[in-house]
């Protein structure tokens, strides 16, 4: 009864979301027949300013802005096309109008396939999009943008769009990865990371249709990198640690988000994050915890606001005693983003411990990767560093 009943739900919201699509394009054909020139107003957001003294609201999730799209019938940039068309769209369907007026209009084009893909209860990958009018869309930037607007204009997240990141083959080769203390269900498809402990398992592509999560975790460790989540498989760290692991495997994905975004709803358990000492390793840090700036717009379903910092501190590089040579110079493009993330409002409102770890890396001028550790023993993360984080908590707030 529960999987019909959610079945039914997502199948209300999909046909709610077809009746917006319809009543909106029928809006821009009404104003089109009598001679006007549609304007879409679409809201923008953003979750931080560079201005680290503004008394700013950065950390609402209200619009910041608005932007005004207008649709002309002779204009370089939207296009819809010559009067003698207009004349004929009361005779059209909505769906070929948007098929005989699409040639410039980037937002509408995609809202076409968009539009398809709902009717027929498909997926589609951003690329496969861009791929199917590549000489129109000209670059993934613009089909990109194009579905962040449509989701500001609908009110909606991107799987309500039936769009992912990604679509890929079940496969541990191409996914982000999760082990541990953790069972679920997918699609009906059961994974169960309790019956192997150290196996990786994908991270689901669908997570709205991930249920029936159940764990016996004490905390979720997220890991930037596939080669610290091997080692700790191959230390067999979550058989002596009651824990889930997570890798998005360099910066994460939609997908990636989304999961420990439930997980952490579903489970209500701490989460730690371990990640390189260095300007790139805070940027994945920083995105789990406060979100993108290109994805401001549904920042609630992809941020993880209680995510503490586990590591690599800068100063971890003396208290654990990494050798000199373990050591790298930053770059002149590392100092540069450092500077520019020590500018973000949310790092002096929220976070001033945060950033006061970036001033000392700036400060020193080093960076070093996690692997620098195992300096001491191979398994020395899975069996020193970790635990002694998680028990002393070193990593608050």
């Amino acid at each position: 009864m529960k999987e019909k009943m959610e079945g039914n739900f997502q199948i209300s919201e999909t046909t709610n979301l077809l009746q917006k699509i319809k009543e909106f394009t029928r809006s821009i054909v009404e104003d089109l027949t009598d001679g006007k020139s549609p304007e879409i107003f679409i809201n923008r957001f953003r979750n931080y300013c560079n201005d680290p003294e503004a008394d700013c609201l950065c950390s609402s999730d209200e619009p910041k802005g608005r932007e005004i799209l207008t649709l002309k019938k002779r204009s370089q940039t939207y296009r819809i096309g010559e009067s003698s068309h207009v004349q004929s769209l009361t005779s059209i369907t909505i769906c070929n109008f948007l098929r005989c007026f699409l040639p410039s209009d980037m937002m509408l084009r995609v809202l076409l396939i968009v539009q398809q893909l709902l009717q027929e209860n498909r997926h589609g990958s951003k690329r496969d999009i861009y791929y199917m009018h590549p000489s129109a869309f000209k670059a993934q930037s613009v089909v990109d943008r194009a579905i962040a607007d449509i989701c500001i204009l609908f009110r909606c997240s991107r799987y309500n769009l039936n769009v992912c990141m990604r679509l890929v083959l079940r496969s541990t080769l191409c996914c982000r990865l999760v082990m541990g203390w953790l069972k679920f269900r997918e699609a009906g498809r059961k994974f169960d990371c309790l019956s192997s402990l150290n196996t990786a398992f994908p991270v689901p592509v669908l997570v709205e249709e991930v249920e029936d999560v159940v764990s016996l975790a004490e905390y979720i460790l997220v890991v930037e990198k596939e080669t610290v989540f091997q080692r700790l498989a191959n230390d067999m760290f979550c058989k002596t640690n009651r824990c889930i692991v997570i890798t998005g495997r360099g910066y994460p994905d939609v997908s990636t988000r989304r999961f420990l975004r439930l997980l952490m709803e579903k489970l209500q358990l701490p989460v730690h994050c371990l990640v390189d000492c260095d300007p790139y390793g805070f940027e994945i840090l920083a995105t789990y915890r406060f979100g993108s700036m290109q994805m401001a717009y549904d920042i609630e379903s992809l941020r993880a606001p209680e995510m503490k910092w586990l590591g690599a501190f800068p100063s971890d590089s003396e208290i654990y005693g990494v050798p000199q040579q373990c050591l790298l110079p930053l770059t002149e493009e590392d100092k540069k983003r450092t500077e520019a993330m020590l500018l973000r409002c949310y790092l002096k409102r929220e976070m001033p411990q945060w950033r006061l770890e970036l001033e000392t890396m700036l400060k020193r001028g080093v960076k070093f990767e996690i692997e620098a550790l195992s300096v001491h023993s191979l398994s020395f993360l899975s069996e020193v560093y970790i635990p002694s984080k998680i028990r002393s908590d070193v990593s608050s707030p």
